[in-house]
């Protein structure tokens, strides 16, 4: 199985399956000397652990991360940093049930990549999806926790701002609020109603969609090359590669095919200090493929959630037609999870980004020719 790896100068290559005893991932490229510790990776993985309320699924996993190669100890602050070299990262499965699975080894899940994985290679992992499993995301989490710390002054955060028919009111979002309720909700009001409404979804053993949207704000002007290094369009194939993903877009997104082109345009005028000032950011923060200085803003869909206790019919390998309700432990809304790991992956194409308009013009993003 190829293409395990993102990023041409920061590369992420991620490795392990769901049911195996271990997954993790080689961080290649990375520059020296930035300050990383196994508790500041931990943060964002303790994030998106599994298991923290009823709204996720129960697998109990501490998600207890080692950092096995590429840094070293600062003889000058005594704080430990990036060698440059491989950083490899590993995290131990202590909660796998794969008995929870032997009922539908024959059977294709709808929805899942049972059926178009055994297509492809002739054999599948029935324990979970392998490495088409949610599990394998831990990762890319720990890489972006590192991928936070290469651009400067770089802020990445995310919020659920949909589940199934329920949107929050942008009148309220409040990112203080994200951290006070179980949804990464900024709508106080709205994550009070989700939590009725998934309650009855989680009951009726079935499972709804959700929408996220990850803000990026620092990023400095003249990340993306175009015509086929355009970062919108590097940042749409990162978070389309998270599972269950099925439809991104950037700033304005779809609602700019319904509107009128001076309402879409982000006039620009200078401040006083001459400056350019945009005042809006329909084109969330790429123009022509290439950061404008403004905060980058992605929305993505996730599909509600395939394993569910509803029978549904299916095929066997063999084949025959049968029908299937899936045992075990499962998101009733995968959304809830997956912001902290579109959160990872729009800083690890930032990173990516950042080194390589410094490899190509040999300044930083942001400064112009004439600045060293």
């Amino acid at each position: 199985m190829s293409h395990n790896t993102i990023g041409h100068l920061f590369r992420v290559t991620t490795w392990g399956e769901s049911h195996g005893p271990a997954i993790g991932c080689v961080i290649d490229g990375c520059p020296p000397l930035i300050p990383i510790t196994e508790a500041e990776i931990q943060v964002e993985l303790d994030r998106r652990r599994p298991g923290q309320s009823r709204f996720t699924t129960q697998r109990r996993e501490p998600d207890t991360v080692r950092i096995l190669s590429g840094v070293f100890e600062d003889e000058t602050t005594g704080g430990q940093v990036t060698t440059g070299t491989p950083i490899a990262l590993q995290i131990e499965n202590v909660d796998q049930r794969s008995k929870d699975y032997t009922e539908i080894r024959k059977r294709y899940r709808p929805g899942h990549a049972d059926y178009s994985y055994d297509v492809k290679y002739g054999i599948r992992d029935y324990r979970g999806g392998g490495r088409s499993s949610a599990r394998e995301t831990a990762m890319r989490v720990a890489a972006g926790a590192i991928a936070r710390k290469i651009v400067p002054g770089l802020k990445v955060r995310g919020a659920l701002v949909r589940i199934g028919e329920h949107e929050i009111d942008r009148s309220r979002w409040d990112w203080d609020a994200i951290g006070s309720n179980p949804f990464f909700c900024p709508d106080p009001v709205m994550a009070e109603n989700w939590e009725t409404y998934l309650d009855a979804i989680r009951k009726d053993g079935s499972s709804v969609g959700a929408v996220i949207e990850v803000v990026a704000e620092g990023v400095p002007p003249g990340l993306g090359a175009p015509v086929y290094g355009k970062l919108d369009q590097d940042i749409c194939a990162a978070l389309m590669s998270i599972n269950a993903v099925k439809g991104v877009e950037i700033g304005n997104g779809f609602e700019a095919g319904r509107i009128r082109g001076e309402d879409n345009a982000d006039e620009i005028r200078l401040d006083d200090a001459g400056n350019p000032v945009f005042l809006s950011n329909k084109a969330g923060g790429v123009l022509g493929g290439i950061s404008s200085g403004q905060p980058v803003v992605a929305r993505f869909a996730v599909k509600p959630t395939s394993s569910i206790l509803k029978p549904v019919k299916t095929i066997t390998s063999t084949p025959e037609e049968t029908e299937i309700s899936t045992k075990g432990r499962h998101d009733p809304c995968v959304g809830i999870r997956v912001v902290p790991i579109g959160e990872a992956m729009l800083a690890i194409i930032l990173a990516d980004h950042y080194l390589r308009h410094r490899g190509q013009t040999g300044r930083s993003a942001g400064q112009s020719a004439g600045q060293s």
